[in-house]
C-alpha cells in the first residue's frame, strides 16, 4: 500500500503529458513527505518525455526541480520537521558506500537513482515532481533558505549545482579570475549570476548579438562574445582562465580554446546528441584541458543554494499552469523561453474526476 498522488505523466514517446494517477510508497523511518509548490522544466525533461535517451520508462512521471512544504518526516529523521522548506534535484539515492559516495559524489556513484524513471530500492519506479507530492530520504532532501522565492528557486536544484559545482571543483572561483560563459539559456544565465556572485569578471560567449544587453546590462557580465565573428574571437584570444560550455548544440571547440589562456580548462556541462571533434594541438602546446561536469554531490548543492540565499540567487523563470505544460515543452524545444519554466503546481495542477 501507498499514499495517492496525483501528477502528468508520459505515456509512450509522443512527448505528450496527460493526468494520471499513482502510489508514493507510505513515508520510512528515515524519508521525508513534502508538498510539492513548485517544479521546474528541464530540458532533459523533454528529451525524456520522448525517449531520446533510450533509458525511459513508461509511465514517466518527469521533474526534478522540486520544491514544497514538509508536511510528514519518518521516526528517525533529523534534519528535517514539518513545516520546512525543502527541495529535491536530480537524484533520490545511491549505493553509500563507493568511493564516489564517500567523497560526497553521489552523483558519479554507479548505482545512483534519478528522481524519476529509474528502478528504486524495492524495485519500484521513481516518479518526479510533475505531481502534487514527493516522499524522498533524507539524505537527499535540500533546505531551502527562508529568503529565497521558491518558484524562482526551483531551478537551481539542477541548473544552479550544473555550473556551480565546475566553477568550485576546477578551481575557477577565485575572485578575479576571468571565465567565459558559452550559451545564455537556463544554464548560462545563473552561471553568470555564481560567477559574479564569486567575484569573477565574465564574458558571455553566443552565437549571434541579440542576446548582449541581456547579458552585460541585466545580468551583469563584463564582456560579450560573438562566437561567429572572427575579429571578436582574435580580441579575446587567451583571455579566460575558464570556460562553463552550457550548449547542447554541435558546435566546433577550437574557437573556445583559443580564448583559453595556457592551462586553461574547458567544461563541458551541456550534453550534444553527437560527438564533437577535438582539436588535439591546443591541448599538447599550451596545456589546455577539456572535461565535463554533471550535477553535483547533496552536500554540494546545499552549500550552492545557502549561497544562492546569501546572494539572493534565483533563476528567471516564467512561471505556468500545468495545463500549459505540453505547450511549454513545444516552446521549450524551440529555445522559446526565458530562461526556465516552473509549474505552479499546488495552485494549478488538480486532479481529475
Amino acid at each position: 500500500m501507498g499514499k495517492e498522488a496525483f501528477g502528468l505523466a508520459a505515456k509512450d514517446n509522443s512527448g505528450v503529458l496527460s493526468p494520471f494517477r499513482f502510489s508514493r510508497r507510505e513515508t520510512g523511518e528515515k524519508d521525508v513527505r513534502f508538498k510539492v509548490l513548485f517544479c521546474g522544466i528541464c530540458h532533459s525533461d523533454l528529451h525524456m518525455i520522448k525517449n531520446e535517451w533510450g533509458i525511459s520508462t513508461y509511465p514517466l512521471v518527469p521533474g526534478h526541480e522540486i520544491v514544497g512544504v514538509v508536511t510528514e518526516v519518518g521516526s528517525k529523521v533529523t534534519k528535517f520537521k514539518t513545516g520546512d522548506k525543502v527541495g529535491v534535484g536530480c537524484m533520490v539515492g545511491s549505493c553509500g558506500s563507493c568511493d564516489s559516495c564517500t567523497e560526497g559524489l553521489e552523483n558519479y556513484c554507479p548505482k545512483m537513482i534519478q528522481t524519476y524513471s529509474f528502478k528504486y530500492y524495492d524495485d519500484t519506479i521513481t516518479y518526479g515532481g510533475y505531481s502534487d507530492n514527493m516522499v524522498c530520504d533524507e539524505g537527499f532532501i535540500i533546505r531551502i533558505p527562508d529568503n529565497l522565492p521558491l518558484d524562482a528557486a526551483a531551478p537551481l536544484l539542477c541548473a544552479g549545482i550544473t555550473v556551480y559545482s565546475p566553477l568550485k571543483y576546477h578551481g575557477l572561483d577565485k575572485p578575479g579570475m576571468h571565465i567565459g560563459v558559452v550559451g545564455l539559456g537556463g544554464l548560462g544565465h545563473v552561471a553568470v549570476k555564481f560567477a559574479k556572485a564569486m567575484g569573477l569578471k565574465v564574458t558571455v560567449i553566443s552565437t549571434s548579438d541579440s542576446k548582449r544587453d541581456e547579458a552585460i546590462n541585466r545580468l551583469g557580465a563584463d564582456a560579450f562574445v560573438v562566437s561567429r565573428d572572427q575579429n571578436q574571437i582574435k580580441d579575446a584570444m587567451r583571455t579566460l582562465d575558464g570556460i562553463i560550455n552550457t550548449v547542447s548544440a554541435t558546435h566546433s571547440l577550437l574557437p573556445l580554446l583559443g580564448l583559453l589562456k595556457p592551462k586553461g580548462k574547458l567544461v563541458m556541462v551541456g550534453a550534444p546528441e553527437k560527438p564533437l571533434e577535438l582539436p588535439v594541438m591546443p591541448l599538447v602546446f599550451e596545456r589546455k584541458m577539456v572535461m565535463g561536469s554533471m550535477i553535483g554531490g547533496i552536500k554540494e548543492t546545499q552549500e550552492m543554494v545557502d549561497m544562492a540565499g546569501k546572494h539572493n540567487i534565483t533563476a528567471d523563470i516564467e512561471l505556468i499552469s500545468a495545463d500549459y505544460v505540453n505547450t511549454a515543452m513545444e516552446r521549450l524545444e524551440k529555445a522559446d523561453v526565458r530562461y526556465r519554466f516552473v509549474i505552479d503546481v499546488a495552485n494549478t495542477l488538480k486532479p481529475t474526476p
